[in-house]
């Protein structure tokens, strides 16, 4: 269940627990224990991160971070153009 600053309650435990997720089933879960596991957890205690930052988080490329970036905003481009939305 999410709340209105967009945690999730089990992100919530983790953290007033100061442990890591065991939950590797969730679709917020990611193999990083300095910020227990959570993507929530990474994104509320980092704000705004850097491609080299999220790059290290997931253990890939920071080349492929910008790959990923790339190819996600030429299909909101694409998908932006087509609803007549300027990009």
């Amino acid at each position: 269940m999410k709340r209105e600053d967009g945690m999730r309650e089990c992100a919530r435990v983790c953290m007033q627990n100061k442990r890591s997720c065991t939950q590797v089933d969730c679709r917020q879960w990611i193999k990083y224990e300095d910020e227990q596991n959570c993507t929530l957890i990474s994104i509320y205690e980092n704000g705004r991160m850097t491609l080299r930052q999220v790059a290290e988080r997931l253990a890939i490329s920071f080349a492929r971070v910008k790959q990923i970036e790339t190819q996600a905003l030429e299909k909101l481009r694409r998908r932006c153009l087509n609803k007549g939305i300027i990009f």
